[in-house]
C-alpha cells in the first residue's frame, strides 16, 4: 500500500510542473510537429469550426465582420457555434513557425499534441508576444486569434504594436487592421491619432484609414472627414477620400461639394 501511495507521489509530482508550464514553455519543450490548444472565445464570436468566423453574433445573426480562410464561404450561412477558439501550431525547433485559428468544431483523431484548454487570457498574452518577438508568418497570424480570446482587453497591446518600430511591419499593419474590432468605438481616437502620426511608415497609416472607413458610419465617417481635412500628408487624404466616397454618407457627399466648389 505505501509503495502505491509512493508511487502515485512520484506521478503527481511529475506532471505538476508540466501543467505549471506556460505556453511559451510548452512551445520550446515540444516536438517537431503539429500541436493544438484551445480557449474561450469572447461574446459574438462564433464560427462553423473549418475557415469561417464571424463576430457581433446573436440571435442568429453573424453580424456585420466574417472572416474565411476556407474557400467553401456561404454569404447566407449563419455558422454560429460560439467558440471555443482552436489553435493549430507548426512547431519546428521550439518555435512556432505557422499558426491556424477556428471557431467552434473539434480536432480530428491525429498525431498532434495536443494540450487541451488553457486560459483565454494566457491565451491572447502569449500570441501578442508571439506578434511582437516572433518573425515571419507565424507573428502576422498571431494578431487575430488574439483578439478572439474571452475577457481580455487587448487593444492597448494592439496600438502599443502598431506604434512598435522593431516589429515587422506587417504585423503592425494587422494590429491597426484588428484594433477597430478589438476596441469597437474606443479605437477611433488611437486610429485617428495612428493616421496623424508622420514617425509611423506610410503603410501603416494608410491600413489605419481603412480600420477607420471600417468603423460604424456614427463615428468611422467624421474621423475620416477630419483625415481629408486636415492631414499633411496628400496620400492619405486621398485615402480618405476614397472610403468617403465608398460610404455613400451624405456629410461626405457634402465634404466633395464644397471641395468641387471651391474658389
Amino acid at each position: 500500500m505505501s509503495r502505491a501511495i509512493g508511487l502515485l507521489a512520484v506521478l503527481v509530482g511529475a506532471a505538476a510542473p508540466a501543467a505549471a508550464q506556460t505556453l511559451a514553455q510548452r512551445v520550446a519543450r515540444a516536438p517537431d510537429g503539429v500541436a493544438h490548444l484551445s480557449y474561450a472565445a469572447r461574446e459574438g464570436v462564433c464560427g462553423n469550426g473549418a475557415g469561417s468566423i464571424s463576430f457581433d453574433c446573436a440571435g442568429g445573426d453573424c453580424g456585420r465582420h466574417r472572416v474565411n480562410s476556407g474557400s467553401d464561404w456561404d454569404e447566407d450561412a449563419c455558422p454560429c457555434e460560439a467558440g471555443p477558439v482552436r489553435l493549430a501550431l507548426e512547431i519546428s525547433g521550439g518555435r512556432v513557425t505557422r499558426l491556424r485559428a477556428y471557431v467552434g468544431g473539434h480536432w480530428r483523431a491525429g498525431a498532434a499534441t495536443d494540450w487541451g484548454a488553457v486560459p483565454a487570457a494566457e491565451a491572447a498574452h502569449w500570441l501578442l508576444d508571439l506578434a511582437r518577438a516572433g518573425g515571419g508568418p507565424a507573428a502576422h497570424d498571431a494578431v487575430f486569434p488574439a483578439i478572439l480570446a474571452d475577457s481580455v482587453t487587448v487593444w492597448p497591446d494592439l496600438v502599443r504594436l502598431a506604434r512598435d518600430g522593431a516589429v515587422e511591419r506587417k504585423v503592425r499593419e494587422q494590429a491597426v487592421f484588428w484594433l477597430g474590432e478589438a476596441a469597437g468605438d474606443a479605437a477611433v481616437k488611437d486610429l485617428t491619432a495612428l493616421v496623424g502620426d508622420d514617425t509611423l511608415d506610410r503603410d501603416v497609416r494608410e491600413q489605419a484609414v481603412f480600420a477607420l472607413s471600417q468603423q460604424p458610419r456614427d463615428v468611422g465617417v467624421p474621423a475620416l472627414i477630419q483625415v481629408a481635412r486636415t492631414n499633411r500628408d496628400p496620400e492619405l487624404r486621398k485615402k480618405a477620400f476614397f472610403w468617403l466616397g465608398q460610404s455613400g454618407d451624405p456629410r461626405a457627399l457634402s465634404l466633395f461639394e464644397e471641395v468641387l466648389t471651391r474658389p
